[in-house]
């Protein structure tokens, strides 16, 4: 697939990576660019075309898809970390969590591959991460919610593979975003993000891997979880 010509809808792009994918899909070409948000008014992005998106409601995702019937490439960027474990976490947050990670994905996807497929089949990217691999304390919602988007990617592809629709996964670590801002470690760009991705797409990868930590992250599947969690997953009692 190629971007430059492409008509994409890109959610939650008033910020961070979203904001990054239509920048990107405009300067690459792109034909017409839907450009997302739960409030659309925060979009200053020249060139797109605004559209009122909240993933955890049906009507607004309904109301979408009957105006832009022209997609030919749907990029799943909208997601929330609420920082929430599952054993002691809050279960309306963990709920959020899914409901916006997971449910809001596939309720993307169910409504746009009809119309991906009548415009002769194009393309999805979901937006996943390296926690889609491994958990930590204080991430076991949104690590649990990727790891099922993972996965919920996969099986989308399958399914969606005879109607001619590529599907993508893309995976990164830390991102320079303001979900990110409390982390002091390295972080990649989502300029860098977005390049990686679209270029997965017009390569027609099903899966982009950002940087050297997710790559680790994958690799250690492969291996004894005790390797990659070490002293941490040991009981102490």
């Amino acid at each position: 697939m190629q971007i430059s010509g492409a008509i994409a809808l890109v959610t939650g792009t008033n910020r961070g990576i979203g904001r990054q994918f239509a920048t990107q899909l405009v300067e690459r070409g792109a034909k017409k660019v839907y450009a997302t948000a739960r409030t659309p008014e925060s979009i200053d992005i020249p060139g797109v075309e605004t559209l009122r998106v909240d993933v955890t409601d049906l009507a607004s995702i309904e109301a979408a898809a009957a105006v832009a019937g022209d997609v030919t490439l749907l990029v799943n960027n909208a997601g929330i970390s609420t920082g929430t474990d599952l054993v002691g976490g809050d279960l309306d947050a963990i709920r959020r969590e899914l409901d916006t990670n997971f449910y809001g994905t596939l309720h993307m996807v169910r409504a746009f591959a009809p119309t991906l497929a009548h415009n002769g089949g194009g393309a999805i990217l979901n937006v996943l991460s390296a926690l889609s691999w491994f958990a930590y304390p204080g991430a076991g919602a949104y690590a649990a919610a990727k790891a099922a988007s993972w996965n919920l990617t996969n099986s989308i592809r399958l399914e969606l593979a005879p109607r001619g629709t590529l599907v993508t996964g893309l995976h990164l670590g830390a991102a320079d975003t303001d979900m990110m801002a409390d982390y002091d470690g390295p972080k990649v760009s989502p300029a860098e993000v977005v390049r990686a991705a679209l270029d997965g797409i017009e390569a027609g990868r099903f899966e982009v891997v950002v940087d050297e930590w997710s790559e680790h992250v994958k690799a250690s599947l492969a291996r004894d979880p005790g390797e990659f969690y070490g002293e941490a997953a040991h009981p102490t009692a």
